[in-house]
């Protein structure tokens, strides 16, 4: 069980919570913070106090002030006006992130809600009941407002869920578990939707998939590298040590220690003086975009325990201040950089294929082909990789630079950053596939050398891999075999960080 305090959420906790079904529980110190700063809301409606967000509109709306028996209907209308989400549904982890990382910014007590709304988010959670929320129609400035509005109508009793594996309305969720809807009181529907837990939830969801992708790539380079007779001199440590970035001697010595008892392997000199750039560079570009990633980590980790509505309740309420924390362009700059250092991994990775299957590049069979010219071997797996990664170029296009006003021109300047985060989750399932290309032609290229003159950890990946795509004796339509080898790199439990220097039976 995980305790949420709103303050030090981390990537892996997430990674349990969404993806092992541990249950989220509530700090009570936390929730203390919450019942006061609701007092303190409660105490403005009774006022009289105008503020915004508890009895003003909304947006270029702010100045109409609303009046005292209409507080609590203003919210409701504030959620369905904007539940209007298009395109297809997030998967159900990103929902079930939205819902926790809500949970978890509402535990700031600096929003105003009830303590059931908080409750509530986490019963949706622990009982795995994922609001049905579209992927389209967020700006990443104040907040992701439609998205969010999708979820918080699921609080109301309105809406759909993802539930049992069906799509059920919420309402006949509710009954099956004996759920009332919520009433939503002042400020708690701005406080449900002025934020950037879409952006963020999935920003958590593409960084632990690329994390995984940046361990694997390196072992799968490393059979690459054994199976073109690559030259090992290139990632000496001396080299990496004299430029200095962590991350690129990190990389060098994995090659290393995966390598080290391969009879594949040559130095300079033997077969040739130097290995084209996309084996002997392997550290250089496999480590920038590392550090790429740790960019990524600490900025979602700060916004996971990040107060992102507006306005904000502080001092038990003597202090509320409208501000702009739910403006997206921390995560937006991230998830834009995350998108180019994925990008390039899928990049030079197809470069490597087109050294496997190219006959003018190795002295290997044309195309990896078990009967050259009868049968076309790998040949046009190249021409898939190279397709993706130049879709991935179009969707690396920075989000950010971009921005549309809204709302009659008060919200002027908008993040992007929730369509930088849906794009750089479609690289991220781009650069898979590319990836696992690279690992099948690997992997024949392998046989063909005699994959018992591999090092022990590659001989242990391949025969990992053979379980999943067979050896390609004749031709055969290889879509499956790039969707199954995709599939079990996004899921294998597989430690990829460690070396296993026993062959798997």
């Amino acid at each position: 069980m995980i305790q949420l305090n709103g303050s030090d959420l981390t990537l892996q906790q997430m990674k349990g919570i969404i993806y092992d079904d541990e249950f989220v529980a509530i700090n009570p110190d936390s929730m203390e913070k919450v019942r006061k700063s609701r007092e303190a809301v409660e105490r403005i409606v009774e006022s009289g106090d105008t503020v915004y967000g508890i009895n003003t509109g909304f947006g270029k709306f702010s100045d109409v002030r609303i009046k005292d028996k209409d507080v609590d209907e203003l919210q409701l209308h504030l959620i369905r006006s904007h539940a209007c989400g298009v395109g297809e549904a997030f998967p159900n982890v990103v929902s079930k992130a939205m819902i926790v990382l809500r949970m978890n910014a509402l535990l700031k007590g600096f929003s105003g809600v009830r303590p059931c709304v908080v409750e509530r988010l986490r019963d949706l959670a622990n009982e795995n009941i994922f609001p049905v929320i579209p992927s389209q129609g967020s700006l990443g400035a104040s907040g992701d407002l439609a998205p969010l509005s999708h979820l918080a109508l699921v609080l109301v009793g309105e809406g759909e869920v993802h539930y049992r594996g069906k799509i059920r309305s919420t309402k006949e969720v509710y009954h099956l578990l004996g759920y009332e809807p919520l009433t939503l009181k002042a400020k708690e529907g701005l406080a449900l939707i002025n934020g950037t837990q879409a952006m963020t939830a999935m920003g958590v969801i593409n960084y632990l998939a690329a994390e995984r992708l940046i361990d694997q790539i390196d072992w799968i380079a490393a059979m690459t590298l054994e199976s073109l007779q690559g030259i090992i001199d290139a990632f000496h440590p001396a080299i990496h040590e004299a430029r200095g970035y962590p991350e690129q001697m990190e990389v060098a010595e994995r090659i290393r220690a995966i390598t080290s008892d391969s009879k594949l392997i040559t130095h300079q000199g033997e077969k040739r003086v130097q290995d084209a750039y996309s084996l002997r560079c392997i550290p250089q570009v496999h480590g920038a975009s590392r550090q790429s990633l740790a960019y990524v980590k600490e900025k979602l980790e700060i916004e996971m325990n990040a107060a992102t509505d507006n306005p904000l309740i502080f001092d038990d309420g003597k202090t509320i201040v409208s501000g702009g924390n739910f403006h997206g362009q921390p995560i937006a700059l991230a998830m834009d950089f995350l998108k180019i250092a994925v990008a390039e991994i899928a990049n030079i990775s197809e470069r490597r294929v087109e050294r496997l299957v190219n006959p003018q590049l190795n002295d290997l069979p044309g195309f990896l082909s078990p009967d050259p010219g009868l049968q076309s071997g790998a040949m046009i797996m190249q021409y898939v990789a190279a397709s993706l990664v130049s879709e991935n170029k179009t969707l690396a296009h920075p989000a950010s630079v971009d921005s549309i006003p809204s709302s009659a021109n008060q919200e002027d300047h908008v993040s992007m950053g929730t369509i930088g985060a849906r794009h750089a989750h479609q690289i991220i399932v781009n650069a898979q596939k590319v990836v696992s290309i690279e690992m099948i032609c690997a992997m024949q290229a392998l046989e063909y050398r005699g994959s018992s003159l591999a090092s022990i950890s590659v001989q242990n990946l391949f025969a990992r891999g053979r379980k999943v795509v067979p050896t390609i004796i004749e031709d055969r339509a290889y879509s499956k075999d790039i969707e199954a080898l995709a599939t079990w790199l996004s899921r294998d439990q597989y430690d990829w960080t460690i070396q296993h220097k026993t062959i798997s039976s």
